[in-house]
Protein backbone atom coordinates (compact mmCIF):
# COMPACT_ATOMS: atom_id res chain seq x y z
CA UNK A 1 0.00 0.00 0.00
CA UNK A 2 1.33 3.20 -0.99
CA UNK A 3 0.49 6.74 1.37
CA UNK A 4 0.45 9.89 -0.42
CA UNK A 5 2.19 12.86 1.39
CA UNK A 6 2.78 16.29 0.72
CA UNK A 7 5.98 18.32 0.94
CA UNK A 8 5.92 22.46 0.01
CA UNK A 9 9.32 24.17 -0.62
CA UNK A 10 9.17 26.33 2.23
CA UNK A 11 8.34 23.41 4.86
CA UNK A 12 12.49 23.55 5.77
CA UNK A 13 12.38 25.47 9.35
CA UNK A 14 15.34 23.43 11.07
CA UNK A 15 16.46 19.87 10.86
CA UNK A 16 15.74 17.40 13.75
CA UNK A 17 18.54 15.04 14.10
CA UNK A 18 16.31 12.49 15.23
CA UNK A 19 12.32 12.51 13.33
CA UNK A 20 10.02 10.30 15.46
CA UNK A 21 9.03 8.56 12.18
CA UNK A 22 10.31 7.18 9.36
CA UNK A 23 7.56 9.71 7.19
CA UNK A 24 8.82 12.69 9.45
CA UNK A 25 12.82 11.57 7.95
CA UNK A 26 11.64 11.55 4.72
CA UNK A 27 9.39 14.46 4.52
CA UNK A 28 12.35 16.45 6.19
CA UNK A 29 15.03 14.70 3.35
CA UNK A 30 12.27 16.59 0.99
CA UNK A 31 12.15 19.55 2.16
CA UNK A 32 15.81 19.99 2.34
CA UNK A 33 16.28 18.98 -1.41
CA UNK A 34 13.22 21.40 -2.37
CA UNK A 35 15.38 24.60 -0.66
CA UNK A 36 19.05 23.35 -1.57
CA UNK A 37 20.54 24.66 -4.98
CA UNK A 38 22.80 22.51 -6.38
CA UNK A 39 26.67 23.19 -5.73
CA UNK A 40 26.20 24.52 -2.36
CA UNK A 41 26.74 21.37 -0.21
CA UNK A 42 30.17 20.84 0.50
CA UNK A 43 31.18 17.17 -0.58
CA UNK A 44 27.84 16.64 -2.46
CA UNK A 45 28.45 19.31 -5.09
CA UNK A 46 25.56 17.08 -6.88
CA UNK A 47 22.97 17.63 -4.00
CA UNK A 48 19.85 19.83 -4.53
CA UNK A 49 17.89 21.03 -7.17
CA UNK A 50 20.07 22.94 -10.14
CA UNK A 51 18.52 26.24 -10.10
CA UNK A 52 18.13 26.25 -13.80
CA UNK A 53 14.23 27.85 -13.61
CA UNK A 54 15.68 30.86 -12.31
CA UNK A 55 14.82 34.10 -14.24
CA UNK A 56 12.55 32.42 -16.58
CA UNK A 57 8.96 33.50 -17.51
CA UNK A 58 6.85 31.03 -14.92
CA UNK A 59 5.67 28.79 -17.83
CA UNK A 60 8.90 27.92 -18.84
CA UNK A 61 9.92 28.06 -14.68
CA UNK A 62 7.49 25.47 -13.97
CA UNK A 63 8.32 23.23 -16.26
CA UNK A 64 12.16 23.15 -15.86
CA UNK A 65 11.37 22.81 -11.75
CA UNK A 66 9.19 20.15 -12.02
CA UNK A 67 11.56 18.00 -14.34
CA UNK A 68 14.28 18.96 -11.97
CA UNK A 69 12.15 17.58 -8.96
CA UNK A 70 11.12 14.40 -10.67
CA UNK A 71 14.87 13.53 -10.98
CA UNK A 72 16.08 15.06 -7.91
CA UNK A 73 13.73 13.58 -5.25
CA UNK A 74 13.73 9.96 -6.07
CA UNK A 75 17.59 10.14 -6.52
CA UNK A 76 18.22 11.34 -3.03
CA UNK A 77 15.26 9.69 -1.60
CA UNK A 78 14.49 6.32 -2.83
CA UNK A 79 11.47 5.16 -0.62
CA UNK A 80 9.18 7.60 -2.66
CA UNK A 81 7.50 8.31 -5.84
CA UNK A 82 6.89 11.53 -6.80
CA UNK A 83 3.06 11.89 -8.16
CA UNK A 84 2.85 15.91 -8.98
CA UNK A 85 4.17 18.98 -8.03
CA UNK A 86 1.91 22.16 -8.06
CA UNK A 87 3.06 25.51 -7.32
CA UNK A 88 1.49 28.54 -5.06
CA UNK A 89 3.18 32.20 -5.48
CA UNK A 90 3.43 34.25 -2.34
CA UNK A 91 1.60 37.39 -2.90
CA UNK A 92 3.91 39.70 -0.38
CA UNK A 93 7.51 38.10 -2.32
CA UNK A 94 6.10 38.53 -6.20
CA UNK A 95 8.15 36.32 -8.34
CA UNK A 96 8.46 33.39 -5.60
CA UNK A 97 7.29 30.50 -6.80
CA UNK A 98 7.13 27.82 -3.79
CA UNK A 99 6.92 24.28 -5.11
CA UNK A 100 4.20 22.12 -3.80
CA UNK A 101 5.64 18.31 -4.21
CA UNK A 102 2.88 15.20 -3.84
CA UNK A 103 4.93 11.98 -3.25
CA UNK A 104 3.89 8.13 -2.25
CA UNK A 105 5.93 6.93 0.17
CA UNK A 106 6.66 3.06 -1.52
CA UNK A 107 6.48 -0.13 0.78
CA UNK A 108 9.44 -2.05 0.94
Amino acid sequence: MCVSFIVKGNDFHKINLSPETEIDEIMQNIAVLLATPKGSVPLDRDMGLPMAFLDKPVPVAEALLVAEVNEVVPLYEPRVVVVNTTFEFDADDPGRMVPIVEVEVVDE
